[in-house]
C-alpha cells in the first residue's frame, strides 16, 4: 500500500507533501540553491544526519542527498580544515 509520503518521495518530487510542510514560509525546494533553510522534521545527532521538510538528507559532514536520490558531496568551508 502506498501512502501520500511514499509517492512524493519516489516520484521525484522535492517537498514532502504540504500537511509536512505547515509553517510559513514554505521551505525551499530540495533543488534550490537555499535547499539547507528548510525545516528539520527528524534529528538524529547520534548517527549524524537529519531529515529536512523538503525531503533533504543533511549530513554532518555537510554532504545532502537529495529526495531524488543524487548525491551532494561534502562542502566543508576551507578556513576549517585549517
Amino acid at each position: 500500500m502506498r501512502t501520500q509520503l511514499d509517492t512524493a518521495t519516489t516520484t521525484g518530487t522535492t517537498r514532502l507533501p504540504d500537511s509536512l510542510c505547515t509553517h510559513t514560509p514554505k521551505c525551499p525546494s530540495a533543488t534550490s540553491s537555499d535547499r539547507e533553510a528548510a525545516h528539520v522534521v527528524a534529528n538524529h545527532p547520534e548517527q549524524g544526519w537529519s531529515l529536512l521538510c523538503n525531503g533533504l538528507l543533511l549530513f554532518e559532514d555537510t554532504g545532502e542527498l537529495l529526495p531524488d536520490g543524487r548525491v551532494i558531496a561534502p562542502h566543508r568551508p576551507l578556513a576549517a580544515l585549517a
